[in-house]
């Protein structure tokens, strides 16, 4: 398995399938970052622009989107696809 990269660009939404993509393949070091900033209760402008790279001041309407949405997808890898994950189900990234 590639490895995931350690800090890539994010879109403006996250994917919303019922089945990994390579997006989430390419982001799985974003949402763990997105979880463990969620869990220490941090500011969400912050993790906006620290993790997603989005500057909340500049853009705080798009910032708040790709915050929650992606935010929700890495939930989502909690509690569905991670087992995709431990399936070997492995999107390509090509």
């Amino acid at each position: 398995m590639q490895k995931p990269p350690l800090d890539p660009d994010v879109a403006d939404l996250a994917p919303t399938d019922s089945m990994l993509t390579p997006y989430d393949h390419e982001h799985l070091i974003t949402y763990l970052r997105l979880l463990d900033a969620d869990a220490e209760g941090a500011n969400w402008e912050e993790v906006a622009q620290i993790v997603l790279h989005i500057d909340p001041e500049r853009e705080p309407h798009r910032a708040r989107r790709a915050y929650k949405s992606h935010l929700n997808r890495a939930k989502w890898m909690t509690e569905y696809g991670h087992g995709h994950l431990l399936r070997g189900e492995i999107p390509s990234l090509n």
